[in-house]
């Protein structure tokens, strides 16, 4: 073991199961000392229990390593607030944070209730900023910091039935960016993961979904129920593979490393092209619509599927072979 860790202080959130297990796992092994925050929850977000937090803190501490335990929700600013605190008052600095936490409330869009919707971004995208804002505070101060945010393709991507997951992993793609430009002067990095791996969130996945998302040709990638698409391998990956990339992305060797999104899955880790314009048209004025009705078909979207097409026996005025709408 090489210990490029060694003497950092690092904060990693739902660590308790899974992804987050396997990264504060080996960040320990690797010579950091390890806040492993989790509150147990079911993967809904409900209840509570110590147990697997408490277990790998144990794990860590019998291989030799440092770790303490904090069972706050990143929900809120006060228990991120708190989660923090705890690195400072344990080790008095704090180096590294993963956001991971992470919960799952699968729903049709046109079945999610508002709860469903909360609960999720209050987790993931809040959850993100929650730890996050006073973790750069010192991470400024001392000109040194790594942030590891988990990202998913089920936001750079889509997956049905997750427009909650998807707009939250979403944002969070785009929160990482900006706070690499914010930190950046000050030797602070922050880039994202979107993970492949079989973990409980991808088991909770409701068999309709799945089936769903297999007439639609979108593969069971896994990850925080979304991961990279890979060419071939086995469909789910093992939890602990995601976590010698984000280990990378701790060391000082990852200097330069910032504002990045990353697919990793198995054994395939990917740099994932940021949005950019595929193909554009121009003219020097305004277009019209009779101009756009011709050329957007015939230059833009040409060769493009839709990602959830309708049935052919399905109607649809301007469809090829559907009768004219009226009315």
């Amino acid at each position: 073991m090489t210990k490029e860790l060694e003497g950092k202080v690092a904060i990693v959130t739902g660590a308790g199961r899974g992804i987050g297990r396997g990264m504060a796992l080996l960040l320990a092994q690797e010579g950091a000392r390890v806040v492993v925050n989790d509150p147990g929850v079911a993967t809904d977000g409900t209840g509570h229990d110590a147990g697997p937090a408490d277990e790998v803190v144990a794990e860590i501490k019998k291989a030799g390593g440092e770790a303490t335990v904090n069972y706050d929700s990143v929900a809120s600013m006060e228990g991120g607030e708190s989660i923090i605190k705890t690195a400072l008052d344990t080790w008095g600095r704090l180096d590294i944070l993963i956001n991971n936490a992470g919960i799952l409330r699968d729903r049709m869009i046109f079945n999610m209730a508002e709860e469903e919707w909360d609960a999720v971004i209050a987790v993931h995208l809040k959850g993100h900023f929650a730890c996050t804002k006073p973790a750069c505070i010192l991470m400024r101060q001392q000109r040194y910091g790594r942030i590891i945010n988990m990202s998913s393709t089920s936001g750079l991507v889509g997956n049905p039935g997750q427009a909650n997951y998807g707009a939250a992993k979403a944002g969070i793609a785009g929160f990482t960016r900006v706070v690499a430009r914010d930190l950046g002067r000050y030797g602070v990095t922050c880039n994202a993961i979107a993970p492949g791996a079989a973990t409980r969130m991808t088991a909770s996945v409701p068999q309709a979904a799945r089936d769903l998302r297999a007439r639609a040709g979108i593969p069971e990638t896994g990850g925080q129920a979304g991961a990279a698409q890979r060419p071939s391998g086995p469909a789910l990956a093992d939890p602990e593979d995601i976590a010698p990339m984000a280990a990378y992305l701790c060391t000082d060797a990852a200097w330069n490393v910032n504002g990045q999104i990353f697919g990793v899955s198995g054994g395939q880790v990917s740099l994932l092209y940021h949005p950019t314009p595929m193909r554009t048209i121009y003219k020097a004025s305004r277009w019209t619509l009779e101009e756009l009705l011709e050329i957007v078909p015939q230059r833009l979207m040409t060769g493009i599927p839709n990602p959830a097409p309708p049935p052919p026996d399905l109607d649809l005025p301007g469809r090829p072979g559907t009768p004219a709408a009226t009315g």
